[in-house]
């Protein structure tokens, strides 16, 4: 390049950066481009070649200043001879910054993760003999956005073990009552899992949603039973526990009137026709009559008066027993033929592959869903990706409209996600605000697309609840199985990059 283009990209520069055209300025900006372009000007290279005819306290003190120009020398030299003490200056300045340095390695150690980091960068800053202006004005406002987000309510965590002490944390931790607190936790632990239990219907074969969420609540969290809210919503679930028994004990007292109907005709039936019928028949036949048309009739009761019948029965006919032998037959295929029913119905609740609020596959599907993809990649090379979606902010819908509004947003989503997927994908319900997604024969790209056009789509949405307008937006994280040694690797990979999503601002997708 020539010199006229230097000056030319030099006038350029002061334009870009908003200088004026003083010969100051100009003299910076064309020593910059000669150096982009190679060419050795040795009015650019004064200050390096006066700085080295100075003794070395002066060249110590010249690297802090960062001097550029002849005329940023003359003043520095100037002011310097101005001085009653000349170096004294260049000795605070040693002095603060190794100060800065030893305050920044003590905030490393002070067990606060993002403290520990911008404070490692910046001794690193520390370490660039030739940082500019504007890197140590990023770090300060780093540091100036730390003080001013910082949060310390995680404290208030403490508060149920022990004193908390905002200003020290030693001693916060030295006068927690670890056992207190541990054993707090554990009988928390025994007393929602005894709660679990009791809420399982005694007669019933299935629970109710609302028992099963309220279980899952406990279960995930056994600390919600310090709550006063709490016990409201147990009282609920235990009458509809109860009610549960109740309805399916009328159902089975029902079948069996239905049965003792069944049973008291036929024998009746018998009765009459034998050729045998006494007083002592008649009055069986009186005894069945009766005892068909008492509603009122206890377990107890009914069992002691069928009891009685039989004994009469096997007294005075050995040809009813006869029959009584080949209707117990129908009998016990009958009871097995229940038994086989009951069955099926405890298979299908624990086989259960429906998330019960958004009517999408749970966990357990997707689980069995992943194995089945897995097998095709291992034996056929089929690729998949895998996208891990939450709601951003879900906890603050919750607090702020109430527990029906956030599940009224998990089915509005749900609806989404099964809209936007295609046949061959798999969707489902995670945990909690957490959703997974399973494409099939999809590399990274594909699934970013995915996730970002459902991002997109969630973010337009109208979520409305009761007249009220609720924004919702979405974070994703995309693996894809390819890249990752297992199923396993490759959707904890997906949940970083999920968390990775959070950190970053929220309402985007990371892969």
């Amino acid at each position: 390049m020539t010199i006229n283009g230097i000056i030319k990209k030099a006038i350029e520069r002061l334009k870009d950066e908003n200088k004026l055209l003083t010969p100051e300025y100009y003299a910076e900006a064309f020593c910059k481009e000669a150096k982009l372009a190679g060419m050795i000007i040795e009015e650019c290279n004064q200050v390096d070649k006066y700085a080295k005819t100075l003794n070395n306290e002066f060249q110590v003190e010249l690297k802090l200043y960062r001097l550029k120009t002849t005329q940023e020398l003359m003043r520095y030299l100037i002011s310097k001879l101005n001085r009653m003490n000349p170096t004294n200056c260049a000795e605070l300045l040693i002095e603060n910054q190794l100060l800065t340095k030893r305050i920044l390695e003590a905030v490393e150690l002070l067990h606060n993760k993002e403290a520990a980091e911008l404070a490692g960068k910046s001794i690193d800053l520390l370490s660039i003999p030739n940082a500019s202006k504007e890197q140590f004005s990023t770090y300060r406002q780093a540091w100036v956005n730390f003080i001013t987000n910082y949060d310390d309510s995680f404290f208030n965590h403490l508060k149920s073990m022990g004193k908390v002490y905002y200003k020290d944390l030693k001693s916060t931790i030295e006068n927690l009552s670890e056992e207190k607190s541990i054993a707090k936790e554990g009988n928390l632990k025994q007393i929602a899992a005894i709660i679990i239990a009791s809420l399982v219907p005694s007669i019933a074969s299935s629970i109710n949603e609302k028992i099963a969420k309220i279980s899952d609540n406990l279960r995930k969290n056994p600390e919600i039973l310090t709550m006063q809210s709490i016990e409201k919503e147990l009282r609920a679930a235990i009458k509809l526990r109860i009610s549960l028994d109740k309805n399916t004990l009328k159902a089975m007292i029902q079948s069996l009137d239905s049965v003792l109907d069944k049973l008291s005709l036929q024998l009746i039936g018998m009765i009459e026709k034998s050729d045998q019928s006494n007083t002592e028949i008649k009055d069986i036949k009186r005894d069945l009559e009766n005892l068909n048309k008492q509603n009122n009739l206890d377990f107890k009761t009914a069992h002691n008066k069928l009891y009685t019948i039989a004994i009469a029965l096997e007294e005075n006919t050995a040809a009813l027993s006869q029959d009584l032998k080949a209707h117990d037959n129908e009998v016990k295929l009958l009871g097995k033929k229940i038994e086989g029913l009951e069955k099926e119905l405890e298979d299908a609740r624990q086989n259960s592959r429906e998330d019960f609020l958004t009517k999408l596959f749970n966990r357990r599907a997707l689980d069995d869903y992943m194995e089945i993809k897995e097998n095709e990649f291992t034996r056929y090379g089929r690729n998949f990706s895998v996208v891990m979606f939450d709601i951003d902010h879900f906890k603050k819908v919750n607090d702020t409209f109430g527990h029906e509004a956030g599940d009224a947003v998990l089915t509005a989503f749900a609806a989404i996600l099964k809209k936007d997927c295609r046949t061959v994908d798999i969707v489902g319900r995670y945990g909690g605000e957490e959703f997974l997604a399973i494409l099939s024969e999809t590399d990274i790209e594909g699934g970013v697309i995915f996730a970002e056009k459902v991002r997109a789509h969630v973010e337009e949405a109208k979520f409305m609840y009761q007249n009220q307008r609720i924004n919702v937006t979405l974070s994703a994280g995309v693996s894809m199985r390819s890249k990752f040694p297992s199923q396993k690797a490759t959707v904890n990979s997906a949940d970083e990059k999920l968390y990775l999503a959070k950190q970053n601002g929220r309402n985007r997708v990371e892969s």
